[in-house]
């Protein structure tokens, strides 16, 4: 079977703040809504979770400064030491300040680019991969909210809707 999603646009993010804050008070499920810009306080309007991106960041910096000191550790002090402006070769914990700026750039680094890919990869962001904008003028200057619907509570959706402030209502089947 099926599922069938309303689509209802709207002219302002007001509006539809107000009609997500009805929806979600009547207990119905929003799939997704579309914004031509963010919109705040809509993720908390719409009950999403708190991300946890922020976790993953602090993770992949320990990851790069874990790589930073091996890195160092073996080609400055074990496989090729040498003495650089009367600079000790031989512990690196004698020599650890002048590693300092390149622990914090790969730091920084490693926490970034490994963002960057995660960040695509929740988002199902692929090269080459179409939109899936089911309104072009939600890029410009409306507002797309979709609510999955069923047959027994099509018309109250749809009422509800209408209620809201939406400019327009479509049904498809996804």
């Amino acid at each position: 079977m099926a599922t069938k999603v309303i689509q209802a646009i709207y002219t302002d993010d007001d509006i539809l703040m107000n009609a997500v804050k009805s929806v979600k008070e009547k207990k119905y499920h929003i799939e997704e809504i579309y914004t031509p810009f963010p919109v705040h306080g809509l993720d908390k309007a719409m009950g999403l979770p708190h991300t946890r991106l922020a976790i993953t960041s602090f993770l992949y910096g320990v990851v790069g400064l874990t790589v930073a000191v091996v890195m160092m550790n073996f080609i400055m002090i074990e496989d090729w030491p040498q003495n650089i402006g009367g600079k000790p070769s031989f512990s690196y914990i004698q020599n650890m300040p002048a590693f300092v700026p390149i622990m914090f750039e790969l730091t920084v680094f490693f926490a970034a680019h490994l963002m960057v890919i995660t960040f695509y990869m929740r988002s199902k962001l692929w090269p080459f991969k179409k939109a899936e904008n089911p309104d072009p003028r939600t890029t410009d200057d409306r507002f797309l909210m979709e609510i999955s619907v069923n047959k027994k509570n099509y018309q109250e959706v749809t009422e509800l809707i209408y209620k809201s402030g939406a400019s327009e209502i479509k049904l498809k089947e996804n």
